[in-house]
């Protein structure tokens, strides 16, 4: 069964030149431990950001300007395991810089609504 591989970043339906290794957060709670002097008391909560990130390669077709002022765009990353995340209303979240060696920008797309699901 693959795991890993080949993915696809898509922007509001336009296809982004994914590189190398992405990251994902679905923007659900997180629980921390509330340890006491005697034993585990149970958890506490802590909000995080639904969020997707990675690099994509710039290209003729990529307008750079359009990329950093993004916002409430549907993110779609499609993973090798057949898996796909949606982050809903969501916004770039970066400094926009662009190495010349291989055209490579730092992407980060972040919900401003907190939303993010896992579709199988």
């Amino acid at each position: 069964m693959r795991v890993g591989g080949i993915i696809e970043v898509k922007a509001n339906g336009g296809l982004y030149s994914a590189k190398g290794s992405w990251t994902y957060n679905l923007g659900k709670e997180k629980r921390e431990t509330v340890l006491g002097s005697d034993t585990t008391h149970g958890f506490k909560t802590a909000p995080q950001e639904a969020m997707i990130e990675g690099a994509i390669t710039d290209n003729i077709d990529l307008n750079l300007e359009e990329l950093v002022l993004l916002e409430d765009a549907t993110i779609t990353l499609r993973l090798a395991n057949g898996k796909i995340i949606v982050l809903k209303d969501g916004f770039f979240a970066g400094d926009g810089n662009v190495t010349t060696e291989e055209g490579e920008i730092e992407v980060k797309f972040v919900s401003a609504t907190g939303t993010a699901d896992e579709v199988r």
